[in-house]
Order: C-alpha cells, then sequence, then structure tokens
C-alpha cells in the first residue's frame, strides 16, 4: 500500500498510552486511522514517567555532584555542592510534567481521542472502558495492548513508601536516607546505588550472585563494582532478602543465609511485573505466558491477528526506545505497510552510573559461548586525552567484530558519557560498517570518540 488511508480508515484501538502506544497513535493517526487512546494513569507510561525519567534526572544530578566533588582535581578549589532535596523532587515532576502534555499536545493535535479509564477486552474485536462518567464500549478493527509493568514487591516486604521503598517512592523523599540497603544488584539496583552514595547516604547493597550485574560481562561488572568498593558501598555477596522488619528509626534486612543487614531505609529493586491481569487478554483469546506477559510474533501480533503488544507487557527488552519503535511498526503492520521486525541484538542499551556502561550487538562472552570466532579489541579510557584532561580516565572501549569480513558485530564502552558514544557503535552495527571504516573516521580532537576509532585498529 502506497497511499495514505482515508479520514474513514479503520479504527484502531489502543490500551495503555506508554511510549509504545504513544507512538502507535500517532504514526497511525498519520496514516488516517481512526485511533482511540485508553489510559487510566498517565500518558506517556508509568514505567517510562514514574521510573525512567525521574531515575535519569537523579542520575544526572549525581553525576553532576561527582563531578565537584572531584573538581580539585581540575585545579578548582573550594568548589562543594549540597543537595536540596526538595528542589530535585520538583525538578523531577516538572519535567515528567512536561513530557506528558507533550505526549498529550502531540495526540490532540492528530485528532487522537484519549479517554480516560480502564480498558478491557471482551471478544476479539471490541473493548470496553470504566470512566469516571460509567462504562463505554468500542468495536476496532486493530488493537494493541501496551498497559507496561510495575515495580514488583516480594511478599515478605511490608512496603510503606517511608522506611520500605519501591523505585517509585524514591523520587520524592524529603532528605536524602542516612543508610540505604538496596536489594537488588541489577540495572536498576546499580543505578539507585550510585545516585544515592552520590547524594550522600551510606549503601548496603544486596547482591544475590557473585557479582553485581549479575548478566552482564564480568569484567564490564567489575569495573563498577571496584568504583563501588572504593566509594565506601558495602556489598553483601551471595545472598538473598527473606524479610524486612521496620521499626520507627530504622529497617532490618534478613538474609537467607543468616546474615542481618540494618539500615535507616531500605529500597527494592527486584524487577517488576506486567500489568495483563484483568483486562480480559486470556478470555478473548491472547495467551500469556507464565509470568504473566503477552505472547506474541516477530511482528507483535498476539495470538489474535488482529490484536497486538508492546513495551514491558511483552517482556522484550522492557526499554522506553524498543517500545517506541514497536509501537511505529505496528502501526504500519497493521495499516498495511511493509515493515521488517525489529532486530533485538542490536538494540542500544546504557547502565547510568558512575562510570557509565553501555553496549549494543554481540558481546565476546555471548559469542564465545556460542563457540563464535571474534575478533574483540579494546582501548582503556586512561589512554585518551580528553580523558585524562577532564579526570575521566575509568573504563575502556571494546568493539567485536568479524576476524574475517572485519564487519562490526558489537561492542562495549565503560566510562563518561558511554551511553552518548555507544551510538557511534550502534550505527556500524546497524550499517555493517567494518573497523577499517571506523579507522578512516576522523573524530575530534581532543574527544572521548577517538577511542572508538582507536579501539577498531
Amino acid at each position: 500500500m502506497n497511499r495514505l488511508l482515508s479520514a474513514s480508515g479503520p479504527t484502531f484501538v489502543i490500551v495503555g498510552g506508554g511510549p509504545g502506544g504513544v507512538m502507535a497513535a500517532t504514526t497511525a493517526a498519520s496514516l488516517g486511522a481512526r485511533v482511540i487512546l485508553v489510559e487510566d494513569s498517565v500518558v506517556g507510561g508509568g514505567a517510562h514517567l514514574w521510573d525512567c525519567i525521574p531515575s535519569k534526572t537523579m542520575a544526572a544530578t549525581a553525576a553532576t555532584k561527582d563531578l565537584v566533588d572531584r573538581a580539585e582535581r581540575l585545579g578548582l578549589v573550594g568548589a562543594s555542592a549540597e543537595v536540596d532535596q526538595k528542589r530535585l523532587a520538583d525538578r523531577i515532576k516538572n519535567i515528567w510534567s512536561d513530557i506528558n502534555i507533550g505526549f498529550l499536545e502531540l495526540l490532540l493535535s492528530q485528532d487522537v481521542r484519549i479517554i480516560r479509564g480502564r480498558g478491557r477486552l471482551i471478544g476479539p474485536d471490541r473493548v470496553t472502558v470504566n470512566t469516571a462518567e460509567g462504562t463505554m464500549e468500542f468495536g476496532f478493527d486493530f488493537c494493541l495492548i501496551s498497559t507496561g509493568s510495575a515495580p514488583r514487591v516480594p511478599d515478605w516486604a511490608p512496603v510503606d513508601g517511608k522506611r520500605v521503598l519501591t523505585t517509585r517512592d524514591a523520587y520524592d523523599l524529603k532528605e536524602a536516607p542516612d543508610h540505604l540497603v538496596i536489594v537488588g544488584s541489577g540495572v536498576t539496583g546499580v543505578e539507585f546505588t550510585h545516585i544515592f552514595k552520590s547524594l550522600g547516604s551510606d549503601i548496603t547493597l544486596i547482591v544475590s550472585q557473585q557479582q553485581i550485574l549479575p548478566h552482564r560481562d564480568p569484567e564490564v561488572a567489575s569495573v563498577l563494582q571496584n568504583d563501588f568498593l572504593k566509594r565506601g558501598v558495602k556489598l553483601v555477596i551471595g545472598a538473598y532478602a527473606s524479610g524486612i522488619e521496620a521499626t520507627d528509626d530504622g529497617v532490618l534486612v534478613e538474609c537467607d543465609d543468616g546474615r542481618r543487614v540494618l539500615g535507616s531505609h531500605v529500597l527494592l529493586a527486584v524487577g517488576s511485573y506486567p500489568l495483563t491481569r484483568g483486562i480480559g487478554l486470556e478470555e478473548a483469546g491472547i495467551k500469556l505466558s507464565r509470568s504473566g506477559h503477552i505472547e506474541v510474533d516477530s511482528f507483535q501480533r498476539t495470538s489474535l491477528a488482529n490484536v497486538y503488544a508492546a513495551g514491558d507487557c511483552t517482556g522484550r527488552m522492557p526499554l522506553s526506545s524498543v517500545a517506541s519503535l514497536q509501537g511505529r511498526k505496528i502501526a504500519h503492520h497493521a495499516l498495511g505497510y511493509p515493515v521488517t521486525p525489529l532486530d533485538y541484538s542490536n538494540v542500544a542499551a546504557a547502565v547510568f552510573t558512575s562510570p557509565e556502561i553501555a553496549s549494543v550487538g554481540l558481546e565476546d562472552v555471548t559469542a564465545a559461548a556460542k563457540g563464535r570466532k571474534v575478533r574483540t579489541t579494546k582501548v582503556p579510557f586512561a589512554a585518551n586525552p580528553r580523558s585524562v584532561l577532564e579526570g575521566k580516565e575509568e573504563g575502556f572501549v571494546k568493539v567485536i567484530s568479524d576476524p574475517a569480513t572485519r564487519v562490526v558485530l558489537g561492542g562495549t564502552i565503560v566510562g563518561h558519557r558511554a551511553s552518548d558514544l555507544i551510538g557511534i557503535i550502534a550505527l556500524a552495527v546497524q550499517a555493517d560498517v567494518t573497523t577499517d571504516n571506523l579507522l578512516e573516521a576522523l573524530m575530534v580532537h581532543p574527544s572521548l570518540s577517538e577511542s572508538i576509532s582507536e579501539a577498531a585498529e
């Protein structure tokens, strides 16, 4: 199909207004579909606006605080910065509010009908919405489920939002905790470790495996783990939290091996669960996995051909960037336009700590596990002039390539601004660029990007 659909095009109902839902709505509307977006909380997505944006805002403050604390190394004497927790909390609210308003204005400008309420499928082509004014019912030609996720709370954790916190309780605290115990050492756990350590809290991190970031390259995890130890973070290695007792002035965290950790507060960073129950999916014939995630094919279709799913509720790389691209592709596919499935192996991802960690494509550890021959080259940032003059020498750039063709297959960056620099390698992977091409690309001198060219050599 090479033409835009007419104004009387098919009806596209979207249940859930996260990044995937918003992108699908705007794309489908631009292609002529009649779009109805159903959302019962926040347009823009709870996981995005209540988790991702606030945590990255706090990470930016933490990074700036770290820079000020290192100012003497750069010849600045007497520099200091105190954290105003209220101002930080207000800044977070203002940022996510602006993003939310931006989403709403974009949708309304494209005549997307937004209905505030909880949507529920009542068949393969109908949905009901419980609103403050009553129940509404719609038929649809196509439907997208993008209901997102919420922080997981174990049965043994008495969350009260005061001493025992989920991640969403951490953005509006009156002051940084004196001693924060963080349960979970995946991406979310290490990001909050970095944030609150920089804001002045003592930190104890409970690590269930033998390293932080258990699913990452051990060489990568060790750089961050060593940095935590240098900064005074206490690590409880190889222990699972199994109970929490809250008192008026603190918390006691029990571990399965008998170890006990005292703190002023405890933060749960133990993953999330999909918001897929109680909205009629299984009754309508949509298959869910044992974990409650919606099962989809390579085009994001559910077991009902006219119903799609995107974002955290599918369990496929829970990243806002991924959900947005899924939403765009879903709208095109549903309306008859040619679409290639999303290649999840080429998605760039980052951990916003200090140093930052970012990766894309194939990792050498993964290649070794598959028995695949690759060429791995690595350059430390300590050899990069820009890193040295900025006092940010931690970390390295690693480039993975095919030894026969020299095509770039992936890369990992650990260090300052890694989340920005990984874009160069991501583009190289997507475009089948060779290491020779990277080497001959003359980067600005002095710049951090020079390390990518050097790593390709």
